[in-house]
């Protein structure tokens, strides 16, 4: 039996937005699984959290970069937000984005890609010198289309090019270049306020859906719903669902009467062609990363032997 500590009690809570109690519970009958503890309060009906987001743990900037048909984005990571305000650092991030754009989002051969006189690593190493933190190149991604555009938004930009979150999005046309770009920085902002999972329902990962599946059905299954009955409501659940994680099916954040494929349509007009979506890379900084927390309180009462 796992021992269930408060501190994940509370990040049950802040992730489902459910009771002290009920968080307690979920995490003691699914023997501290985070994921079966969510799962277990929406089947219950308390809570409506699809999954745990990432925390946003580690400090640095995303740079993202575009060209024509081509675009990056990187993630560099320092030890301090400190750094991510240092003129050299933020020289860094954009030079290994330009990198990026050159040799492709391999990181180690950006790291192994010359810069001048030295390497992108050695040059990583020198800046860890210079400033006196530890960095590093942790992830980087890129899209390319034959014909069209990539376009690029950063959130929290602290430089152009530079800050907290990057999302790239590529678009396959054969319009005119401007009107391209304008919708594919509109549709990069909404990836950045809506963080889908997939383009399509069939980009989704099959075990997510079967997830999602299984979380309805037994909800309703313990409502005492019939089987005919509950198969409806899976169905009709899994559309509500598709809208909420699928790119083409969200409601567009800048005019929510249309989905983002109906607003894509109706760009056709102006851009002069049909457009595809072909993909899109959205990194925050930090996601999936835990930074140790400090808790004072909490360390002494484990250094005295309480809990």
């Amino acid at each position: 039996m796992a021992t269930i500590t408060a501190a994940m009690v509370k990040d049950l809570r802040e992730t489902t937005g459910v009771g002290m109690m009920d968080c307690k519970q979920a995490l003691a009958e699914n023997d501290g699984n985070m994921e079966a503890a969510i799962d277990w309060l929406r089947k219950k009906g308390l809570s409506k959290a699809a999954k745990k987001s990432g925390r946003i743990a580690a400090e640095g900037l995303i740079g993202a970069l575009t060209q024509a048909t081509k675009g990056v984005v990187v993630e560099v990571n320092s030890e301090t937000d400190f750094v991510a305000r240092n003129e050299q650092f933020q020289g860094l991030v954009k030079m290994i984005a330009q990198v990026a754009l050159k040799v492709g989002a391999d990181v180690e051969k950006i790291k192994a890609a010359p810069v001048g006189d030295v390497t992108v690593e050695r040059a990583i190493q020198d800046a860890i010198a210079t400033i006196g933190e530890n960095m590093t190149l942790r992830r980087a991604a890129s899209l390319e289309v034959a014909q069209g555009v990539v376009s690029s938004y950063v959130h929290n930009a602290v430089v152009e090019g530079a800050g907290k979150m990057g999302v790239i999005v590529a678009l396959e046309s054969a319009g005119k270049t401007d009107e391209l770009t304008a919708l594919g920085r509109q549709i990069a902002m909404h990836v950045a306020a809506t963080n889908p999972q997939a383009l399509d329902p069939a980009g989704l990962d099959p075990a997510a859906v079967t997830r999602e599946k299984d979380v309805l059905a037994d909800k309703y299954r313990q409502q005492g719903k019939p089987e005919n009955v509950i198969e409806k409501i899976v169905e009709s659940g899994l559309k509500t669902y598709y809208k909420e994680v699928c790119l083409l099916e969200q409601a567009f954040i800048h005019d929510n009467a249309k989905s983002v494929a109906q607003a894509v349509k109706e760009a056709e007009g102006k851009i002069g062609a049909p457009v595809k979506i072909t993909g899109f890379v959205r990194y925050a900084l930090g996601e999936g990363i835990d930074r140790q927390e400090s808790d004072f309180a909490a360390e002494v009462a484990a250094a005295s032997g309480k809990k």
